[in-house]
């Protein structure tokens, strides 16, 4: 059975001490004497499955965001060097909102 790093993680030690034994690859070797980490790590190599879990935005243009994002920040460093800080506040709000809106997209 094919196994994503969510199911296992979400899995007991003892659970994946039983689906280690099936296993034949060095990385599980002494799975029993294994605490959940380390075993979790191993099975993950010896199934190649990828212990990151991705997420992806739904939704938006999370590119064309982040090059605003970009702009604002080139704004905000010449804000910075400049003496007239009154438009600062603003730019850093909108900054904060457009990440906010990648977040809330992610899922």
């Amino acid at each position: 059975m094919a196994y994503t790093y969510h199911e296992l993680k979400e899995k007991t030690v003892a659970d994946l001490r039983e689906i280690a034994k099936g296993i034949e690859h060095e990385a599980v070797e002494g799975a029993t004497q294994m605490n959940k980490d380390h075993l979790l790590k191993a099975m993950c190599t010896a199934l190649g499955i990828d212990m990151h879990e991705h997420h992806h935005v739904e939704g938006i243009d999370k590119a064309a965001i982040k090059v605003k994002i970009r702009d604002l920040r080139k704004k905000r460093d010449e804000i910075l060097a400049s003496e007239d800080r009154s438009q600062l506040h603003g730019v850093l709000r909108q900054i904060h909102a457009f990440k906010r809106t990648i977040r809330r997209a992610t899922v």
